[in-house]
């Protein structure tokens, strides 16, 4: 074999290594850029949401009820007689179960007035359960361990819809001796789960007389009342129409309105990417938090805080006479005032920065939540805050 081939065959063997190097760092860069694909993908599907989740059909509603009831069989943390509606409940429900005329001077400890409250979801049906809220209105201590009795649970037009009965659950407990009390939570506020039995049911009207349906946005904004407006008339749902950036109005075609649910099945399912998230700052100074959103952002600003302590401290002092003098021993004040102001930090901060920064960068310099809070309030009042501010 000559040289030549020899030659030859290893440039053919250097080649072919080429193209098997070649040919796995194509599957490699192919692989991750499946990869890459598939993430962003992944994070556009993350920000979409349900129909379902960000908005309601109208009428398809909650109603709420209420009632005025007696808790009974509590161990002496009951109303007191001087509580007069609870002894006037008393006689009048022993009235009802065949005990009459027995007089105003009716002395319980184990009986409580309460109001009970319900909220009655839509198209729950005859016979089904719901969970009731319980309140004391009088002046009992607690309502742990009683027994709901029956009681009629009105709407709004003064019809009974539900009766709620049962023991009463409490999120916490209170005990009282000798003057001393120990309580956790609120031991005269409690809960009956399924504690009501739904009597009659509220009829619902999905679409108008014109056979229009109507979509409420829960968090109004243009741009997503058009989008929705668009998916439904794109997926041949309807003639969709926004009319204002909370409402979008549909027209239920003969296909499908002998079959409602499934309409607006199909229209609950589409998904949206929501552009309602408002640049905004919330800040409660009484518990000293601050809720910042994703889309805040400054513009150019510099920042330079210090603090100044202020201390005024009065001293008293004896002052006596000289020696072989007339004066006499008095007392007196000397007020002393000390002033200290700490070296303050300047930072600039270039335009387009966000929030986040900002509130990071002043963390590292050690500022206060309280002092955060007062620079906020400061660039907003400078008009550098591109947001809205609200303090609760």
């Amino acid at each position: 074999m000559t040289s030549f081939d020899n030659i030859t065959k290893k440039i053919g063997l250097f080649a072919f290594s080429f193209l098997l190097l070649n040919t796995s760092t194509f599957d490699a860069f192919a692989a991750n850029n499946k990869y890459a694909s598939q993430n962003v993908i992944q994070d556009q599907n993350d920000a979409k949401l349900r129909v379902k989740d960000i908005a309601q059909i109208r009428n398809a509603r909650s109603n709420q009820l209420s009632g005025l009831g007696l808790i009974m069989g509590l161990q002496g943390t009951g109303d007191s007689s001087s509580t007069i509606f609870t002894n006037k409940a008393i006689i009048n429900m022993l009235e009802r179960l065949g005990l009459p005329n027995l007089g105003s001077d009716i002395k319980t400890k184990n009986v409580a007035a309460v109001m009970v409250t319900a909220d009655l979801p839509p198209f729950v049906k005859p016979g089904q359960n719901i969970d009731v809220a319980v309140f004391s209105i009088g002046d009992a201590k607690g309502i742990g361990n009683g027994q709901l009795v029956r009681t009629p649970l009105q709407g709004p037009d003064g019809r009974i819809y539900a009766v709620a009965q049962g023991s009463i659950s409490l999120g916490g407990f209170g005990t009282e001796s000798d003057g001393s009390v120990v309580a956790k939570n609120v031991p005269t506020v409690g809960r009956i789960p399924n504690g009501a039995i739904v009597e009659k049911e509220v009829n619902v009207t999905l679409t108008d007389e014109n056979g229009y349906l109507y979509v409420d946005l829960i968090n109004p904004d243009y741009t997503t009342a058009s989008e929705l407006a668009d998916k439904i008339n794109k997926n041949l749902l309807g003639n969709a129409k926004a009319i204002d950036p909370a409402t979008v109005r549909i027209f239920v075609t003969e296909t499908y309105r002998e079959n409602i649910v499934d309409f607006i099945s199909r229209i609950e399912n589409l998904t949206l990417n929501p552009q309602n998230f408002a640049a905004k700052i919330v800040i409660s100074e009484r518990t000293g938090t601050i809720l910042i959103g994703q889309n805040v952002k400054i513009g150019p600003v510099a920042v330079s805080h210090g603090g100044l302590t202020v201390k005024i401290e009065k001293i008293k002092e004896v002052s006596q006479p000289n020696p072989m003098g007339t004066g006499e021993t008095k007392e007196t004040t000397n007020t002393k005032i000390d002033v200290q102001e700490d070296k303050g930090v300047t930072k600039v901060f270039k335009g387009g920065t966000t929030i986040g920064d900002l509130v990071k960068s002043l963390n590292v310099l050690g500022v206060s939540t309280r002092d955060l809070i007062t620079i906020i309030q400061t660039i907003k009042a400078a008009g550098a805050l591109n947001a809205h501010l609200e303090i609760i």
